[in-house]
């Protein structure tokens, strides 16, 4: 777990991840209420969740993120999709990059997971190393369904931390 402190940002990114987007969803809302940015940006991997009986329909995880952060208080005006479609980390960071740019924002503060917060710092450090743009990173809390202070002893924590190794080394090699 890797925390990087960035008291106020201008956007806080709250990056995708099917599983996991409620926890990431409503640590990003904590952080809006406590005024530590004004605007959300959502990166969208485009993946559908289950049945919606409410809207008919099986919803991107992105829109089940937006009404997350909204159930949270957080109004329409203040959330944004990031317009393309992302697969990986890097891409999120490829994402965030161009809309940086655009909007000639200065700082971001990264909403990830405990297990992704090494790999999402590093890679979000080298994507945006020439644009001056200053980068804090919190994490969301663990699923409800596991102990804060054994998750990494649970199946899927083992499966998380074996897995980001691997993508580690892989980015380390590639980006």
């Amino acid at each position: 777990m890797l925390r990087a402190e960035l008291g106020h940002a201008d956007v806080i990114v709250i990056l995708s991840g099917s599983n996991v987007y409620r926890e990431r969803a409503q640590r990003a809302a904590q952080l809006y209420a406590e005024g530590r940015a004004p605007l959300i940006l959502l990166t969208n991997d485009t993946t559908r969740g289950g049945w919606s009986t409410k809207l008919q329909t099986n919803p991107q995880f992105v829109e089940r993120a937006k009404e997350e952060l909204r159930l949270r208080g957080v109004p329409e005006t203040s959330i944004v999709v990031a317009p393309q479609p992302v697969a990986s980390t890097y891409d999120e960071a490829s994402a965030v990059r161009q809309f940086v740019v655009d909007r000639k924002i200065r700082s971001v503060l990264l909403v990830t997971s405990a297990f992704h917060s090494r790999r999402t710092l590093w890679t979000f450090k080298k994507v945006l190393a020439d644009t001056g743009v200053g980068i804090g990173l919190e994490f969301s809390s663990v699923p409800s369904t596991t102990s804060s202070l054994f998750w990494w002893f649970s199946p899927q924590g083992w499966r998380n931390v074996a897995g980001e190794y691997v993508k580690m080394f892989y980015y380390w090699l590639k980006v």
